[in-house]
């Protein structure tokens, strides 16, 4: 099985979701958030206000290229989308699935975005790092997941089901 990579704005449910999926499949859930967090003994948030956006995204992109998948759930960072090879990498071996919300959901489940380790330039607002990223998220997708007035266990199913149309 190839892995399952899913991609989307901060607080689209991408660790939610994630963990749900690979139970419903019976595979292993691996977050490159926790992989950073782990190899460089910090909080996101720390890394971005210490060593500024451009080495997080260096930081990022050496976290996802030095790790081995094999038929996982991935849920990576909302910036990952940022690390062209370490996109590339998770393409190769992965099928890439966007979790789609619109920006008035994100702006109602993102309430911590100075301490979260969103990957923003100071003064960026959530619109602007939505309007930024949107575009390349659905550069980047396989799948476009519409997530917006569905449970997590509903969209887990779409999911599925589009899984099972990529298959045939």
């Amino acid at each position: 099985m190839k892995n399952i990579v899913l991609i989307g704005m901060p607080s689209s449910g991408k660790s939610t979701l994630g963990v749900i999926l690979a139970k419903t499949l019976g595979v292993g859930f691996v977050d490159t958030d926790l992989i950073i967090q782990k190899q460089k003994g910090r909080l996101l948030q720390e890394i971005i206000d210490t060593d500024g956006i451009n080495k997080f995204l260096e930081i990022e992109e050496a976290a996802i290229l030095s790790s081995e998948f094999t038929g996982e759930v991935i849920a990576t960072g909302g910036s990952a989308i940022f690390c062209d090879k370490a996109m590339e990498y998770l393409k190769e071996n992965g099928i890439i699935i966007y979790l789609n919300l619109p920006y008035d959901v994100i702006v109602q489940r993102l309430k911590n975005i100075t301490t979260r380790g969103v990957a923003a330039k100071k003064g960026q607002t959530i619109l602007d790092i939505y309007n930024q990223r949107t575009p390349i998220y659905e550069k980047y997708c396989d799948i476009n997941i519409r997530c917006e007035n569905e449970t997590v266990e509903k969209s887990v199913e779409k999911i599925i089901k589009e899984l099972q149309i990529l298959s045939k």
